[in-house]
């Protein structure tokens, strides 16, 4: 039975082999391994059977059989019987030779089976292919082959029988004419004989260790013979190539006597060959195998043939070989190897021809000799061992050679030499001093730089392979070390071997520390035995300079400070302890920073205490006067490092402080000051601050040099009257006074204060003064040198900073403050704006700093003008584009914009109260309000900064109040919506701080923290995002945040700062003004009822100042704020609008239209004040006999434009349908009283001026507009028949006029019975009320309108018939005769007058309920819906590959629905990770993970959804159908083996055998991969 059912899986896959598509084959090909890896032998019967009984199989298909066949006996071929293996053995056997040519796929896998199977059955398939080798004629090229195949992959097993192939193949050779069988006679020979040697050399292991290499000779050579002297005659170049890669093993099995005998025409031909073939690798291989065999057999013919070998083999190295070619770079090696052989063989003869070619200039040739000498050097050490010295010597020329590939080539000779002992030669020290030479090169640049087309990286430079060579010879090269030490230290001074500092450091330190190892005795250095060698001075001096740039050249700062540290015992014998303990720190401080985070200046100082220290433990003032002296000779090793340098002055300085002598100090700082080298801006400042470090200890000596070096000879020579008017020397000039202006700088900052003082004023400031101004025949004249002007001001600045730091300034009185600020100024304002190159603004703005507290004080107007102009110095200064300095410009800027912060702190520490910083603020306005978006970010920078400071330096001795909060607040809070988001965080800053500033006057201490307040810093991060929603979302929350910690009295205020916000240049700010308005009003409003008026008057202004698609949004929204908190106070402050109404105004109206509530409240009271006063006003006619003209009031006119307003917004609908009886009878009659009412004049003659394009155009005359908003009444409750009605007939036209008002009021009450009836009742209702108005106009109106109705069939069903009969009754004896005809045509009137469909996606709801109903089975249910839920869960996976979204949505969330009650953690997790809706489902990858839960969880589910699976198998959707298999294949997968009775095998294979031939391969495909899975349950 299971033989069967793998037979029946087996024959169904290899029914499907022919599948057109490669992928589908593809997979039945994996699926039948699948079966053969499980059970081997009944597949490969299977197959075996299928391929005699499909004779006519196409050879691609039979390919694919064996190629499967093949991999499963790869690795199960030793559970095949010996029968089945014949029977495989026969057919592989007849397959490989079934037809005459050679078609490579299929018989390469019929090969592949064989060599498969011959690894354990060799006898019976040799016993095959020896069966296929018949005497006298040519085998099969897939025999020859298998053959060589076999030989290589089970040499033990064919070498026994290689006597007997040989024999059979040897006859033909002769016979083979073809190209393809030649080849393939040679790649057997090769075969055979590679097999033969590695039989030979592993006897101790063979089956037979009687077999001898005399076994093949003979028949090898008679191979040697044909493949020599014929075939490597043919002009075919791949059989040149076969024949040469067969004769390199031949010739090891050749007879000795043979090979000699041959080898003067073999050499030759091989050699021949490299001028035929582009691809030589072949020829050197079998050349190298050739020279082995020779050699071994001691052949004298390599003597005459050697120099045409060297010759050869040489030119092959020569050549240029790229990295991205293999065959060449393994051309190469065995090029390599050949050579070798010759070096063991005849080192003299080599060695002469290579040395020589060292001398020439082809860069070819000399690499290419480099690499030969390197390798020989490594692989012929004995050999070479008496000819070192010779070899040296001859790389003198090479040594020049400044070519980055031929340095390459010396530098890994020189490599080899001293792995070999060439170094400890003489000699061998210019080798040592070349590598070093290299390691100097310049990282980035490297003489003769490979060009764009070479793959040299920079890992292969020059330089780096030097410095991998120093380290590495110098670690484990053990007999390098006394070669090495001292001598490497002869390189650390020297400035060409600077760029080698850091790998000489780390390999002197390795060379150090293995003699400390050794012992004290020699590790310390002899300087009388080492005249050559830097003193200890020296190497102090040295290392400690380059550790303060740490990260140059590789980082030589922890190394050379490393070295320092080991050195000790050879610097000073009181060292060691110290340094043991500060290097380690000095070390540990740079590992916690980058090259980009080290703060130099503080690693400096660090740098200059460890050299303080040094020299208090030395404590020797001769040995601190020598180390003074070698750091002074050091001075011009940096000329190009201006960063070092400046440090070395430091350093100078620093060992002048500690010594004592004053002869010695007064000595090196005037060779200093005569040595400097005044152009450079680095050494100016390094020579000042030596001045500044040596003054700490010697202020007397450092100014009295000072003044000597003006004095003297030297300084006067460079100043004389005749080169005042030479640029050249004038500019010399400026340059040393600068740097004398800044030595006093820097001796007034770094010298003790209270001695500084005393000097300042008499010896200091005279002197700078002296330098910067000069006289010229008397005349004072200023520099016009930036740099000298810098200097001064920088100087200047130190001054300052000193005399306020002094513990004295209190009491100090500084005479020329006032000067020295009007000088700052001056400096200041002659910066231009355009750009920030300097640092004057910001030491000029320092040094006022400085001096605001120092006495005498200035007065207040002064320091207005310095706050004015260092504001306008900083703040208009223009941004600076991007470019390569930007770093160093933003530095600039910004320690520029802490100086005028610092200045404007001082400012206000001197007037710590609302008003000063009111003062501060007031100045900054101007900015803050800037239409250029960086001074408005800058103003509020600085604005935070003071309002900080001010909070935090707070005092409250007394409750007071902050009278300005409102106005400040109302200035900063709409800059958090700015353009620029930094401004925004300021501004936020700013309103934190004013809310914490309010508090702490009404009392709250120093540390207390507000809740509300500090919703403000969590509220940042939404004013930089992107979306304008969130950003005024936020707003909005700073506006309530406002609102509710901001005192009444300061309300009013805010709100009108924010209204001037309105007009803000800043769209943003403009936009976050409103939302603030809007805020406050909302959460505030409540208090301003008193202020309504005002607000509302300042609103309607802004409106018409103010342009801005976002203002009049925010203005309707406030009103309506205010309204919903004041409504009789907004209607009455609008109603105060002047007629007509401009857009504006009526905008307002309508925003009070958009809650139902309000406009309720708003309709009412419009409606009040429609009736409240007349609707006009009779004037006296001017002329006798005319009746009075009558004139509108302006209330009831201006409250109906009002309603027609409101009745214009569509929100007002809900209202208008609650007042609808009120509107329409008083809108009614309004129309009746205003017919040929005119205006009043004032508006007349607007009217005929016509109107502002800012106002309304509608007519203003007043029965028009109370007929328009009565058309608008009913248009908004619904009643648009009634309108339209109205319109089609002229209704409107004739209640208008007093002709025609009568007849317009009838048509308007047919049009109401017609299409309004049921709102009738209410109507009449109200009419009620008004039949007996004085108005006899109205009661015409109402009587023709309730006279109509009776004509209508409304009256009798609404039954309305009696009221109306009422109504009319009242009015039969009215004075007015139109009334009571109108009443007669009422009774008249009465003589004569009387629907869905649904459509949904059935699957779509079906399986959505089915989910749902996962949320409501609790309790007893539960077991019975989980049978369902199982029963669905097959169709569910399924339908996920749906082709309707729809459905596969459904069928995720009816799974994940479904996860909670399945009572299985993991298979719900599942569902979670996979399902979630919007993202996407690698349904593979589910499936898998859901089948292996499935089956551990519910093992006997597998039978039912297995038959869920067939069914859907017949599925009409190529998606479902695909994933019916693919889940089969899943669930037998992570199946037991005791599931098997749950399974149908006949109805599986037989539903997939049909999937296998339907049309969509990706189904096809699943169905291959389900039935490889079968196997497991067969």
């Amino acid at each position: 039975m299971t033989e069967s059912y793998m037979k029946k899986l087996s024959s169904t896959l290899l029914d499907a082999i022919t599948d057109k598509d490669p992928l589908v084959q593809e997979q039945v090909c994996s699926a039948l391994c699948s079966l053969g890896e499980v059970r081997p032998v009944e597949m490969l019967r299977t197959c075996e059977e299928y391929l005699r009984q499909h004779d006519k199989l196409a050879h691609p298909y039979r390919a694919a059989v064996l190629r499967a066949m093949e991999r499963v006996l790869s690795s199960r071929a030793s559970e095949l019987d010996k029968d089945t293996a014949s029977t495989i053995i026969l057919l592989a056997s007849s397959e490989m030779t079934r037809m005459k040519d050679l078609v490579g796929d299929w018989q390469q896998a019929v090969s592949g089976v064989l060599v498969a199977l011959g690894r354990q059955f060799i006898s019976k398939v040799m016993e095959e292919l020896l069966h296929r080798l018949q005497p006298g004629a040519l085998p099969h090229c897939a025999v020859l082959h298998t053959l060589a195949s076999l030989s290589v992959a089970n040499a033990f097993g064919v070498v026994p029988f290689l006597p007997s192939i040989l024999s059979s193949l040897l006859p033909v050779l002769g016979m083979a004419k073809q190209d393809t069988v030649r080849m393939a006679f040679c790649s057997a020979l090769q075969r055979f004989s590679e097999g033969a040697l590695e039989y030979l050399a592993n006897l101790d292991r063979a089956p037979d260790p009687t077999v001898r290499k005399d076994a093949f000779t003979t028949d090898i050579f008679s191979a040697y013979d044909v493949l020599f002297h014929h075939w490597l005659q043919s002009r075919e170049a791949k059989l040149r190539l076969a024949v040469v890669e067969a004769l390199g093993p031949m010739s090891h099995l050749l007879p000795s006597e043979r090979l000699e005998e041959q080898l003067p025409k073999l050499l030759p031909g091989i050699l021949a060959l490299y001028k035929k073939h582009s691809e030589t690798f072949y020829v050197s291989k079998s050349l190298g195998q050739i020279l082995e065999a020779a050699v071994s057999v001691g052949s004298r013919t390599l003597d005459t043939q050697l120099d045409a070998l060297l010759a050869a083999l040489h030119s092959q190295i020569c050549v240029p070989v790229e990295s991205s070619s293999p065959l060449a770079m393994s051309n190469q090696k065995e090029a390599l190897r050949c050579f070798t052989v010759l070096a063991c063989n005849s080192p003299d003869r080599l060695l002469a021809f290579l040395l020589p070619r060292l001398d020439t200039n082809n860069e070819r040739t000399r690499v290419g000799t480099l690499q030969v000498v390197r390798h020989v050097i490594n692989s012929a050490a004995a050999q070479m061992e008496d000819k070192k010295p010779f070899i040296l010597s001859s790389m003198r020329l090479p040594l020049l050679d400044t070519n980055s590939k031929v340095k390459r080539a010396v530098v890994q000779v020189i490599s080899a030499m001293a792995h070999h002992g060439y170094l400890e030669q003489p000699g061998g020290e210019a080798m040592i001093e070349y590598i070093v030479q290299q390691c100097a090169l310049p990282p980035e640049q490297e003489p003769e730089k490979p060009g764009p087309s070479s793959k040299d990286s920079k890992a292969d430079s020059v330089r780096a392979i030097s410095v991998r060579t120093l380290y590495l010879v110098s670690t484990t090269v053990d007999r390098m070390n006394h070669v090495l030490w001292p001598y490497l230290l002869q390189f650390l001074i020297p400035v060409r071997f600077t760029g080698a500092l850091t790998p000489l450091c780390r390999s002197l330190m390795h060379l150090a520390q293995k003699r400390q190892e050794a012992g004290a005795d020699t590790f310390l250095i002899q300087y009388d035995t080492h005249a050559s060698l830097p003193s200890p001075y020296a190497v102090t001096a040295r290392l400690l300079v380059v550790s303060s740039s740490p990260y140059l050249g590789d980082g030589r700062g922890v190394v050379a400070l490393r070295l320092l540290s080991v050195l000790h015992p050879n610097i000073h014998p009181l060292l060691g302890q110290h340094w043991e303990t500060t290097v380690p720190l000095l070390l540990g401080y740079l590992d916690e920073h980058m090259e980009e985070t080290l703060p130099q200046e503080e690693w400096e100082e660090r740098l200059l205490m460890f050299l303080r220290d040094t020299l208090a433990i030395v404590s020797d003032n001769v040995w601190i006067c020598q180390l003074s002296l070698e750091l002074c000779r050091q001075l011009p090793c940096y000329d190009g490092a201006p960063q070092e340098k400046n440090f070395l002055y430091k350093c100078i300085g620093t060992t002048l402080g500690a010594a004592s002598s004053k002869e010695v100090v007064r000595k090196h700082l005037q060779e200093l000051l005569e040595t400097a080298r005044y152009q450079e801006e680095a050494e100016r400042e390094g020579l000042a601050c030596c001045f500044g470090i040596c003054a700490i200890s010697h202020l007397e000596d450092t100014l009295a040099q000072l003044e000597d070096f003006v004095r003297s000879e030297v300084f006067r020579k460079s100043i004389g009257i005749l080169n005042i008017f030479k640029d050249r020397s004038e500019n010399e000039v400026e340059k040393v006074k600068s740097a004398l202006i800044l030595c006093y700088g820097h001796v007034a900052a770094r010298a003790p204060c209270e001695l500084v003082l005393a000097k300042v004023e008499s010896d200091i400031l005279r002197n700078v003064f002296q330098h910067f101004n000069t006289k010229v025949l008397g005349v004072k004249i200023e520099t016009k040198d930036p740099a000298l002007k810098l200097c001064l001001v920088q100087s200047v600045c130190m001054i300052s900073h000193a005399i306020c730091s002094s513990t004295q300034a209190g009491s100090f009185h500084f005479s020329r403050k006032a000067e020295l600020v009007a000088q700052m100024m001056e400096f200041i304002r002659a910066e231009p704006l355009d750009s920030l190159r300097t640092p004057i603004r910001k030491k000029a703005m320092l040094t006022c700093t400085y001096l605001v507290s120092v006495e005498p004080a200035l007065d207040k107007q002064a320091w207005a003008d310095v706050i004015r102009g260092c504001l306008h110095s900083v703040m208009a200064l223009l941004p600076e584009p991007k470019g390569e300095d930007g770093g160093c410009q933003e530095s600039l800027y910004l320690d520029t914009l802490h100086a005028l912060e610092d200045l404007l702190t001082s400012l206000l520490q001197q007037n710590m109260t609302p008003q000063g910083l009111q003062m501060m603020i007031e100045h900054l306005s101007p900015w803050i309000k800037s239409p250029r978006g960086h001074e408005r970010a800058r103003a509020l920078g600085v604005s935070a900064h003071l309002l900080r400071y001010f909070l935090e330096h707070l005092r409250v001795s007394a409750l007071v109040p902050f009278h300005n909060l409102g106005l400040l607040v109302g200035l900063f809070s709409p800059r958090c919506a700015d353009l620029w988001p930094a401004t925004r965080q300021e501004a936020m800053d700013c309103v934190h701080s004013l809310l914490y500033l309010q508090l702490g006057y009404e009392g709250f201490s120093q540390d207390y923290r507000d809740d509300v307040v500090e919703r403000l810093l969590s509220l940042k991060d939404g004013l930089v995002h992107p979306d304008p929603a969130i950003l005024f979302h936020t707003c909005h929350s700073v506006g309530q945040i406002i609102a509710r910690r901001l005192p009444p009295d300061q309300l009013i205020s805010l709100l009108l700062t924010m209204f001037e916000g309105l007009g803000d240049h800043d769209q943003n700010c403009s936009r976050a003004a409103t939302v603030m308005i809007n805020c406050l009003l909302q959460e505030r409003g409540g208090a301003l009822q008193e202020k309504v008026p005002e607000i509302v008057s300042v609103l309607r202004s802004k409106l018409q100042e103010v342009q801005g698609e976002h203002i009049l949004p925010a203005a309707q929204h406030s009103i309506y704020l205010l309204a919903t908190q004041h409504c009789a106070a907004v209607v009455s402050s609008l109603l105060g609008s002047p007629l007509p109404l401009d857009s504006h105004t009526c905008m307002l109206w309508r925003a009070l239209a958009a809650e139902p509530h309000l406009a309720t409240q708003v309709l009412g009271l419009l409606l009040e004040m429609m009736n409240r006063d007349v609707p006009f006003k009779e004037s006296r006619a001017f002329l006798l006999g005319r009746t009075p003209d009558r004139v509108a009031t302006l209330l009831p006119l201006s409250a109906s434009c009002a309603l027609f307003e409101v009745m214009s917004t569509p929100a007002v609908g809900p209202a208008v349908l609650e007042l609808y009886p009120q509107l329409f009878v008083a809108l009614l009659l309004r129309v009746s009283c205003t017919v040929g009412v005119q205006l009043p004049r004032n508006l007349q003659a607007l009217e005929r001026r016509g109107a502002s394009p800012a106002l309304a155009t509608r007519n203003l005359e007043p029965c028009s507009s109370a007929v328009d908003t009565l058309r608008a009444v009913l248009l908004r409750s619904g009643s648009e028949d009634v309108a339209q009605r109205m319109d089609q007939e002229g209704g409107w036209e004739l209640l208008r006029t007093s002709a025609g008002h009568e007849e317009g009021a009838t048509r308007l009450a047919r049009a109401m019975a017609e299409h309004a009836g049921p709102r009738l009742p209410l109507v009449l209702k109200a009419l009620a009320c008004t039949q007996s108005s004085v108005y006899e106009v109205q009661r015409v109106t109402t009587t023709a309108f309730l006279a109509e109705l009776l004509n209508s069939n409304v009256a009798n069903d609404l039954m309305l018939l009696d009221s109306l009969l009422e109504s009319l009754a009242a009015r039969q004896k009215d004075t007015c005769a139109s009334v009571r005809r109108l009443v007669l045509r009422g009774l008249a009137n009465l003589a004569s007058g009387s629907p869905d469909k649904e459509k949904t996606e059935f699957r779509t709801a079906s399986i959505r309920l089915f989910g749902h109903l996962n949320k409501v089975c609790h309790g007893d249910c539960e077991d019975i819906f989980l049978d369902q839920v199982m029963g669905g869960m097959a169709p569910l996976l399924l339908h996920l590959q749906d082709p309707q979204t729809t459905v596969a949505s459904a069928c995720r969330f009816a799974l994940l629905m479904c996860g909670p009650n399945l009572a299985c953690e993991e298979l719900s997790a599942a569902f979670q990770k996979h399902l979630q809706e919007g993202r996407a489902l690698h349904f593979g990858e589910f499936l898998n993970t859901t089948c292996k839960h499935l089956m551990q969880h519910f093992p006997d589910l597998l039978g039912r959804l297995l038959s869920t699976c067939l069914f859907y198998c017949k599925s009409s959707w190529e998606g479902v159908r695909a994933a019916a298999p693919l889940l089969t294949g899943f669930l037998v997968l992570h199946a037991e083996p005791r599931q098997q009775p749950q399974v149908d095998l006949d109805q599986l294979i037989s539903a997939f055998q049909i999937l296998l031939k339907d049309p969509a391969p990706e189904v096809r495909t699943r169905a291959a991969e389900a039935l490889g899975r079968l196997v497991k349950l067969a």
